[in-house]
C-alpha cells in the first residue's frame, strides 16, 4: 500500500512538472509585479530594459543565472520548461530519499 502511494505520488509530480508547467502563466508573479510598479518594460535588440522609476532597476542577476537550469528552462530555452521541471523533481526526490534513508539508517543503528 505504501509503495503504491509513493509511486503514484512520483508519477503525479512528474506529470505536473512535465506537462502542466507548459500552461503556467508567463506574467510576473506578485513579487516581480510589485518591484516593477512605476516602470515600463521596453524590448530592445539587446534585451528588455526598464524605463521609469521602480525597485527592479537596481536588481542584479543572482549567482546561478548562468547554470543550465536557470529560469525554469534548459540553457535558456523556454520550450524545455517541462524537461527542466522533470529534472528538478528527480533531483529533489533523490536528495530527499537519500536524506530520509540516512536518517532511518542512523536511527536503526542507534536502536541496536
Amino acid at each position: 500500500m505504501t509503495r503504491r502511494f509513493y509511486v503514484g505520488f512520483a508519477v503525479a509530480a512528474l506529470l505536473i512538472a512535465g506537462i502542466v508547467s507548459y500552461f503556467a502563466s508567463s506574467h510576473p508573479d506578485g513579487l516581480d509585479s510589485t518591484t516593477l510598479q512605476g516602470c515600463q518594460v521596453v524590448g530592445t535588440d539587446t534585451g528588455d530594459t526598464l524605463t521609469g522609476s521602480c525597485i527592479a532597476q537596481s536588481a542584479t542577476d543572482h549567482g546561478m543565472t548562468g547554470t543550465p537550469l536557470a529560469d525554469y528552462a534548459i540553457d535558456g530555452r523556454d520550450t524545455l520548461t517541462g524537461v527542466a521541471g522533470i529534472i528538478g523533481v528527480i533531483v529533489t526526490f533523490a536528495a530527499a530519499g537519500g536524506l530520509f534513508w540516512l536518517i532511518a539508517r542512523s536511527r536503526h543503528s542507534r536502536a541496536d
